[in-house]
């Protein structure tokens, strides 16, 4: 009896965890259509498809960009993206895709070229992403939260 009651912490623990089941790991098929998202969505800031643009986002997404404050939900980043100056060149490079189940955070770096109005020369601005995307019901993938920022120093 006393065994027993020495063992039953140890053995308990262990048995639970032997019941639940783990998240599947993510796939090469998942990272794919991820990576496919992520270059439509370029090709889209490119054309200036805002609505395309935040149709890569959950109902109820989030950014969180440099020196802003946080921007919720498609309308409201239809008209962030909206306020950009025109975007000459954009791309972005994905550096590591990771995650398990329906969720996973992809890394990656942006290089992106604008041309403010009244400027003379454009502004090439480069930086990182990092994002959590959710798996959909209908098995595709949407960005529910994403940050990003400038490897650029400030400038004086």
């Amino acid at each position: 009896m006393l065994m027993r009651r020495l063992l039953a912490p140890l053995v308990f623990p262990a048995a639970l965890s032997a019941c639940q089941t783990q998240p599947a790991a993510l796939t090469d098929v998942d990272r794919n259509a991820i990576r496919a998202v992520i270059t439509n969505f370029d090709k889209a800031v490119l054309a200036a498809d805002w609505p395309a643009v935040v149709s890569v986002y959950t109902e109820d997404g989030i950014l969180m960009p440099p020196n802003g404050p946080v921007v919720q939900g498609r309308a409201a980043m239809q008209k962030f993206f909206a306020g950009f100056p025109k975007i000459t060149a954009f791309n972005e490079s994905v550096v590591e895709i990771n995650g398990y189940g329906d969720l996973v955070y992809p890394r990656g770096t942006y290089e992106m070229t604008m041309m403010p109005p009244g400027a003379k020369m454009p502004l090439t601005d480069r930086g990182k992403v990092l994002a959590v995307w959710r798996k959909q019901p209908d098995g595709s993938w949407r960005v529910a939260r994403v940050m990003w920022n400038s490897d650029l120093g400030p400038t004086r």
